[in-house]
């Protein structure tokens, strides 16, 4: 079995991490926009469903990899005293959700 390295953007020489950081940072103020289109608001739902289910297990402390815009992280603030960090590899993104918290 051959392992396919799927490169973005093939003309570049830059490394797929990096292309993938660069079309978040570019996109980063329309996404949250077009992810609601896209998904045809199924994010909120989805998002509706993740939040009930953690809450279930009554977590004091949840790590969102990969937040984006960190929709889920504040979704998650709503349970009871649980402290939420958000990860993501675009500073774009993460803009967006710092001002959306502020």
């Amino acid at each position: 079995m051959t392992k396919n390295n799927i490169t973005p953007y093939k003309d570049s020489d830059k490394g797929k991490k990096t292309q993938v950081r660069q079309m978040f940072n570019n996109i980063s103020g329309n996404y949250d926009g077009l992810n609601r289109v896209i998904s045809l608001g199924s994010d909120i739902k989805w998002r509706k469903i993740v939040v009930e289910k953690v809450a279930q297990i009554t977590p004091k402390k949840v790590l969102d990899v990969a937040t984006g815009t960190g929709d889920l992280a504040i979704a998650l603030t709503q349970i009871p005293e649980v402290k939420v960090v958000g990860l993501d590899i675009s500073e774009g993104m993460l803009a967006v959700g710092k001002e959306k918290i502020q």
